[in-house]
């Protein structure tokens, strides 16, 4: 029962006039090119990254799954880095699938390098209707089943960086797309729209020993008429090779709160590859109808072209 009323809860979220639909990610510094448009190019070499995230994992059919593959390099111009990213986002009866095409232009600025970002590309955000089990089932708007179809949409970073810390701020959703629309018999319309999302970021990269580094880093994301979430990082990368860290997230809106607890690994593996793994476990009324959400990131690093950017390497 309570199963089915968290559900009905998400689904009453989803579907109001302004829908909180970005994904969540528990690696978010592992996964900047998604969150801020400016990061484009920052690594300094073509990476490529695939993430995949099974949330509310236990807790039965329609478990939020998020699957996102971005890449991203400079060009031989050093003020110009290219790349995209694909996704899908299920949660319940709603898929939200999108591409998204990236440009950044950099500039040197003081011991680092300013970076201004911008994506643009499409979004579709499919229901699954025949999955929602109607308890009015004469209710107007439901019925109606608003048609999907493909939006517009563009976000827009800032990004600075230098060899020992980055920092970003960015906006996501900037059209804030209307992805239903019901026209009801009584001549007014009900819609609901993409919700513009604000960003900032931040990570500091500190060298403990010759073979240890102290990488905290945070995240704050910011949805006009839902609470401030904040994400705050502690990790140690160990030798270039292994990093430990966890996390604490306040994540809260107007069903529940879902404050977590994560604990999270990298191997750079061989000389190009990184392998990434987390694990939240809730601190709320969810931990007793879960085993917890599970994050992999699997990315590549290859170098198109000689350096002549900042060396990134420790975030």
């Amino acid at each position: 029962m309570k199963k089915t009323i968290i559900i009905l809860g998400l689904f009453l979220l989803t579907v109001s006039s302004f829908a909180q639909r970005d994904a969540l990610y528990s690696q978010f510094m592992f996964n900047r090119l998604v969150i801020n448009p400016g990061y484009t190019g920052s690594r300094d070499m073509l990476t490529m990254t695939l993430l995949n995230r099974y949330q509310w994992v236990g807790f039965g059919q329609g478990s939020p799954r998020t699957l996102t593959f971005s890449a991203h390099t400079p060009l031989r111009n050093q003020h110009v880095g290219l790349g995209f990213f694909v996704y899908t986002d299920q949660a319940g009866p709603f898929t939200d699938v999108g591409f998204m095409g990236n440009y950044a232009y950099r500039v040197r600025l003081l011991k680092g390098m300013l970076s201004l970002g911008i994506q643009a590309g499409f979004n579709q955000v499919n229901v699954n209707w025949d999955a929602v089990e109607m308890r009015d089932g004469d209710d107007e708007v439901l019925m109606a089943r608003p048609a999907n179809k493909l939006q517009p949409d563009a976000n827009f970073g800032i990004y600075y960086y230098t060899k020992s810390f980055y920092v970003g701020v960015s906006s996501k959703q900037l059209f804030e797309s209307q992805y239903g629309k019901v026209e009801l018999e009584s001549g007014q319309s009900t819609y609901a729209t993409l919700a513009r999302h604000f960003y900032g970021i931040a990570g500091v990269a500190v060298p403990m020993t010759e073979k240890i580094v102290f990488r905290p880093a945070m995240m704050i994301k910011y949805t006009e008429n839902a609470p401030l979430n904040v994400d705050l990082n502690a990790s140690f990368l160990f030798n270039d090779i292994i990093c430990f860290g966890a996390s604490y997230r306040t994540n809260r809106h107007a069903v529940t709160s879902n404050n977590a607890i994560v604990l999270m690994v990298e191997l750079n593996l061989l000389k190009n590859w990184r392998l990434g793994y987390s694990y939240d476990s809730y601190l709320n009324e969810m931990k007793t109808h879960t085993q917890g959400s599970h994050e992999i990131m699997i990315a590549y690093d290859m170098k198109l072209f000689k350096p002549k950017a900042i060396d990134s390497k420790n975030f």
